[in-house]
């Protein structure tokens, strides 16, 4: 099932990322779900995107990684 609102997403996701996190994420994972039609894999595709612009810092945050 595809995420149509940014509270829609886990709650694992809303309290961990940052807006612009959230959104990636959720534009990610509605693509590999439509795509690939199996939820835990459309779920790592998602971190992943995340992943590539985002960091966990030295408190545990996630925050843009420096370019």
């Amino acid at each position: 099932m595809p995420y149509e609102e940014l509270d829609d997403l886990p709650e694992s996701v809303k309290s961990n990322l940052p807006k612009h996190a959230r959104e990636i994420y959720r534009a990610a994972y509605n693509s590999a779900e439509e795509q690939y039609e199996e939820e835990s894999r459309a779920h790592r595709v998602a971190w992943s995107a995340v992943e590539n612009k985002y960091e966990k810092n030295e408190n545990g945050e996630w925050v843009e990684k420096e370019s």
